[in-house]
């Protein structure tokens, strides 16, 4: 019976154990793949549920327009994923309205558009300062605003006014204000630029390709 236990001991090591395991998960990673081949996993129902919501009530919306509006709430789906749901569902992925394309606005609206946002520098002592600064869309022209260490409502507010004045005449001509939703853009710096005629134009949340809302 001793020389059993001994042999049975010695036949099923700890290594041989591990060895089956590894085994084990190696083929059912391989069925898993075998799977996979046949096509890609289909969209969650719910994502599905949204894609033809977001197509329904924006008959305008291509599948372009929509998975850049489902990557702003922050659902990962690729956008060939978007069109298969619309095309499966006998709606026209490549659909445009009858408005202009935001690029086409754009282009339009060129010379009545500014984008603000801040950016970081770093110190030669080791600080960081932040600076403000603002582009013509027409133009490419930069304009910085100012620069500050701690970046405030009040402080922003100011730099509305002062590029007011730096435009002089040429504020007339300027319709849009792209910026994000930053907290140091405050109500206060907003009412500074709608009082001159410029609407604001905000950022979606964690806009993705840099694309706003109208």
């Amino acid at each position: 019976m001793a020389e059993f236990r001994e042999y049975y001991r010695l036949l099923v090591t700890p290594e041989t154990i591990l060895r089956w395991h590894r085994d084990i998960v190696r083929r059912r990673w391989a069925t898993r793949s075998m799977r996979g081949k046949a096509g890609r996993p289909a969209t969650r129902r719910n994502i599905k549920a949204l894609v033809l919501r977001l197509a329904r009530e924006n008959p305008g919306w291509g599948y372009r327009r929509i998975h850049g509006e489902l990557a702003g709430l922050g659902i990962k789906v690729a956008p060939p994923a978007v069109w298969e749901t619309l095309k499966v569902n006998g709606i026209d992925p490549a659909r445009h309205g009858a408005g202009p394309t935001w690029l086409q606005f754009l282009r339009s609206q060129a010379d009545a558009i500014l984008a603000s946002d801040f950016f970081a520098v770093d110190l030669l002592d080791g600080t960081q300062a932040y600076v403000l600064a603002v582009i013509e869309h027409a133009t490419r022209r930069i304009r910085i605003l100012g620069v500050t260490p701690h970046p405030t409502g009040e402080w922003t507010t100011q730099q509305a006014r002062n590029l007011l004045m730096d435009l002089g005449e040429q504020a007339d001509r300027i319709k849009f204000m792209i910026r994000d939703r930053g907290s140091d853009f405050t109500a206060a710096f907003d009412a500074v630029l709608a009082d001159a005629g410029i609407r604001i134009v905000r950022c979606s949340v964690r806009t993705p390709r840099d694309e706003c809302d109208r």
